[in-house]
């Protein structure tokens, strides 16, 4: 990407979903809001039924990495994140959402 592209503060949207201990009491979905909107990112997190934590993140490149590393490696102090898959990644023109939610 070139430093223009930056300088002018990009929009990316990612997918994610996040396999390991990540469901329960303290579970990753209101620790994934938490930290999107102290990162200034948006979009949504939601619990799938076969164990996973699933989601869309956008906004600035530089936060939208600094969200998907957190989602890799950081977490909820009680999960244990074993992988996560980031996919349709992708730059846009504009947000879809006005903020961070979690889906049921």
């Amino acid at each position: 990407m070139s430093a223009l592209a930056k300088a002018s503060g990009a929009l990316k949207s990612v997918d994610y979903e996040v396999f390991g201990r990540v469901q329960g009491e303290e579970g990753l979905g209101g620790y994934t809001e938490e930290e999107a909107r102290k990162l200034g990112v948006v979009g949504w997190v939601k619990n799938t039924s076969q164990g996973t934590v699933t989601g869309q993140v956008q906004g600035p490149e530089d936060k939208v990495n600094a969200m998907k590393s957190w989602l890799s490696k950081v977490g909820s102090p009680s999960s244990r994140i074993d992988r996560t898959n980031f996919s349709n990644e992708k730059e846009i023109s504009k947000l879809d959402f006005s903020g961070f939610s979690t889906r049921y």
